[in-house]
C-alpha cells in the first residue's frame, strides 16, 4: 500500500520507509498473541502485523482521520481499531497479558513508558520507535549523563535493548532529529524486595535533583538517608542500588 501523507501530525512523525516497518514487526517475538500497537498513524506496521495470524492485534489511534483511514484500508482491522486515547486507555479489551507496539509519538513517549509500568506485570513485550535521545536514555548504564529514571524503572522490570538507529529521512514529516527501536522483555521480578511505592518515589526525587547528592535530594521524603548513600548522586547508582537504598530507607 502506497504512503498517505496525513493532514493532521499530533506531535507524531509517520514512517513511510516499508523495509524499516517490516524490520520493527520482526522484533516482536509476541511471546502472548494479544498485541496492542499504539498511534497507527496510515498504517504502516499494521499492514505488517495483520500479516501474522499468531497475532490477536488490536490498535488504539486518538486521531479521528487516521481511525476513518485505517477503517477504509484495513478491513482485517474491523472491530479491532479503539479511538482513544492510550494514556487514558484501561486496557480492558485484553483479559489477561498484551504485547505492545509503535511508532510512538515524540511528544508523549516518556508517559507511555510510565503507562507502561503501571501494567508491567501484563506487558511481557513492547517493541517501540522513540527519539534516538530517549531509546540511549532508557537503555545506558550507570555512569552516563543520561542514564535517568526511566533507565532505573524500567531496568527493574525490563531486560532493554537498543536494536537498531533510523534515519530521519524515512518519516513524513522528517524529524529534525534521528529515532531508534527498543525492546523491552519482562524480566522475573514480578515484585521488587522492597516498598515498590517508595522505590519510585526515591528513584524519582534522586534524578529530579540530579546534581546534588542522595542526602540532600532526597530529604523532601522525611527518611534518613543511609550513610554509604548519603553522598553519592542518582547515575551512581544502579538498579540493585536503587532498591537497596529504598530497603534500607523502610524503617
Amino acid at each position: 500500500m502506497d504512503f498517505v501523507r496525513p493532514k493532521k501530525n499530533l506531535g507524531q512523525h509517520f514512517l513511510k520507509d516499508r523495509i524499516i516497518a517490516r524490520k520493527i514487526v520482526d522484533s516482536l517475538s509476541a511471546t502472548t498473541p494479544d498485541v496492542l500497537e499504539v498511534g497507527p498513524g496510515t498504517g504502516v506496521l499494521s499492514e505488517f502485523l495483520i500479516q501474522r495470524p499468531e497475532l490477536n492485534l488490536q490498535v488504539i489511534e486518538i486521531d479521528s482521520e487516521s481511525v476513518a483511514f485505517l477503517g477504509a484500508n484495513f478491513p482485517q482491522l474491523n472491530g479491532r481499531i479503539h479511538h482513544n486515547d492510550f494514556l487514558k486507555w484501561d486496557a480492558a479489551i485484553f483479559s489477561g497479558d498484551f504485547s505492545i507496539i509503535g511508532n510512538f509519538p515524540y511528544n508523549i513517549s516518556s508517559q507511555i513508558f510510565f503507562r507502561i509500568l503501571e501494567w508491567r506485570n501484563r506487558v511481557p513485550e513492547v517493541v517501540g520507535m522513540v527519539q534516538k535521545e530517549v531509546a540511549e536514555r532508557i537503555s545506558t548504564p550507570p555512569g552516563s549523563k543520561t542514564y535517568g529514571i526511566l533507565s532505573v524503572l524500567l531496568g527493574a522490570y525490563y531486560h532493554i535493548s537498543y536494536l537498531f538507529t533510523v534515519s530521519e529521512q524515512v518519516f513524513i514529516p522528517p524529524p529534525k532529529v534521528k529515532s531508534a527501536v527498543i525492546r523491552l522483555s519482562r524480566n522475573q521480578t514480578r515484585e521488587l524486595p522492597c516498598n515498590e511505592v517508595l522505590f519510585f518515589q526515591v528513584v524519582k526525587a534522586a534524578f529530579n535533583k540530579r546534581r546534588k547528592m542522595l542526602r540532600n535530594s532526597l530529604a523532601e521524603l522525611g527518611k534518613a538517608v543511609p550513610e554509604q548513600y548519603a553522598t553519592r548522586r542518582p547515575e551512581q547508582m544502579a538498579v540493585a542500588d536503587f532498591i537497596e537504598l529504598t530497603r534500607l530507607m523502610e524503617t
